[in-house]
């Protein structure tokens, strides 16, 4: 049986909290509310409350120190919402069939056109994002802003860069042209290559087993609506543990991370000598990012729309498949690699880079911060920064693939009357050696540089290597005849300076 006395004593205590709560709510009459806000914002703040909750994250306390090396995390944002805006609007006039997507692209590019510009801003907010990221991890790494109690920012931090790039790829891809649809099969290939969910992958990027009308429309889903939402979500959690966890105060030499005090070393740091984010610090954020957008608007306006290559052929192999910039080291370390290990690298490496990461904060969450007492972190962004920098130059210039457009050698490189090392000078242009090989200034780099091989190699060696060939240099016995052979060692041996 139900005790009267107890059921009485819950009806009177919830009748006290209803009280309690029409009288919090009454605590603002709507009067004072106008006269604080102003009529429009008044009457915002009397329905929702959402004007004085902006104000407590807008005024909530940062370190004094924080300055311009904390606008980065801001610029990010300020290039997301670009992206977003710009991506809409391209929406708009972007027709995702394959039948129709090439030429309504080609119709955007037109340059001079409004089309033309956003997607100018597009493609160089993209870049701006990508690199913003990059230096706001950096930045937050070399401070080991990662540790407690900023792990889970950290984490939402790096996945937030994997989908970026995710986006990225597949807004290249929506292009349609011939580099784009060759990329997907590209890059399909590559997924397939990860032991059990590798075919997977594959099926599922291609939207099928081969490239077919289906590709487009998940790669135009995915760039459009799951990616970004995905980064919608992420962002709003990476924003709430920052102004939860606050901003990591600049790192002093010395001053360790104790999870069991750090929060309240902090509180009191910042309460004794932090200022409101709005406007003592948010300025800095927005003037920054205001230059981004400007910077990003001049490089839309003075360079326009990237080119298309031709219209989409999958029956056309030959094909030179490449990322954007940001991702041109990748694509070099692919090409570089050899070829025996090329799985590890396109699965493993990858791989590690994510949990590798992603560990960090849960595997080093305490201790020093410093750069200073910590110059082994130093070192591995000066490495990694420099690795990224040369793999790009290098994969821009693209020194595995032959030097098609190497003009003949000229009178002066052959240095020579003699009609045969004149005639083997002719022979190395013609059978295609100078693609792949320099001689001076000319030709290729993909393969050894022949500019002194009459200094290396006897007439012997040379005719038995041109004869045989080599790992990646075709055997031309057969295909040479004995004269034509024979000129072609006797030009290569004057090769000595």
């Amino acid at each position: 049986m139900s005790n009267p006395a107890k059921t009485h004593s819950t009806k009177i205590d919830e009748a006290r909290i209803d009280q309690a709560q029409v009288d919090q709510a009454q605590e603002t009459p709507p009067e004072v509310t106008l006269k604080k806000y102003g009529l429009f914002l008044g009457w915002i703040e009397d329905r929702t409350g959402l004007i004085s909750r902006l104000n407590t994250v807008a005024g909530h306390q940062v370190p004094r120190r924080s300055k311009w090396a904390f606008v980065f995390g801001s610029a990010t944002l300020f290039a997301f919402i670009l992206q977003v805006v710009t991506g809409i609007t391209l929406a708009m006039f972007f027709e995702p069939s394959t039948a129709t997507a090439y030429q309504s692209l080609k119709a955007i590019s037109t340059p001079g056109t409004f089309e033309a510009v956003v997607r100018g801003l597009h493609y160089y907010g993209a870049s701006a994002m990508v690199v913003m990221m990059g230096i706001h991890l950096i930045r937050v790494y070399l401070a080991a802003a990662y540790k407690y109690p900023r792990e889970v920012q950290w984490i939402s931090g790096v996945i937030m860069l994997f989908i970026t790039l995710a986006m990225a790829f597949t807004g290249q891809t929506l292009r349609w042209d011939q580099n784009a649809v060759w990329s997907v099969v590209v890059g399909a290939e590559q997924a397939s290559r990860a032991p059990i969910i590798g075919p997977i992958l594959a099926r599922f990027l291609m939207a099928g087993d081969t490239l077919n009308a289906g590709t487009l429309s998940r790669l135009y889903a995915l760039h459009t609506y799951w990616f970004p939402a995905l980064l919608f979500g992420l962002i709003g959690l990476h924003v709430f543990l920052v102004i939860r966890n606050g901003i990591s105060e600049p790192t002093v030499p010395g001053r360790k991370v104790n999870p069991r005090t750090y929060k309240q070393e902090y509180q009191a740091r910042v309460k004794a000598d932090g200022v409101p984010f709005w406007p003592d610090a948010a300025w800095r954020d927005t003037l920054f990012g205001s230059a981004l957008i400007i910077l990003v608007v001049f490089l839309a306006w003075k360079l326009g729309a990237p080119a298309l290559t031709m219209p989409p052929d999958p029956s056309i192999v030959q094909a030179d498949p490449k990322p954007d910039w940001y991702l041109i080291w990748y694509f070099a370390v692919l090409a570089l690699w050899p070829y025996g290990v090329t799985n590890l690298m396109i699965i493993l490496a990858p791989l590690l880079a994510i949990v590798g990461l992603i560990a960090l904060p849960l595997v080093s969450n305490k201790g020093e911060r410093s750069p200073s007492r910590r110059p082994w972190a130093i070192g591995i962004v000066a490495v990694t920064v420099g690795m990224v920098f040369s793999l790009t130059v290098v994969g821009m210039r693209e020194p595995w693939l032959p030097h098609f457009d190497a003009p003949p050698l000229s009178a002066q490189v052959v240095g020579s009357s003699d009609p045969t090392v004149i005639r083997g000078a002719a022979l190395f242009h013609s059978q295609s050696c100078l693609l792949c090989h320099k001689i001076g200034n000319d030709g290729g780099v993909r393969g050894p540089n022949l500019t002194q091989v009459g200094q290396r190699l006897t007439a012997d060696q040379l005719t038995w290597r041109i004869q045989n060939g080599a790992s990646s240099m075709p055997g031309y016995a057969g295909v040479l005849s004995a004269q034509q052979l024979r000129d072609i060692v006797d030009f290569l041996a004057t090769r000595k300076n």
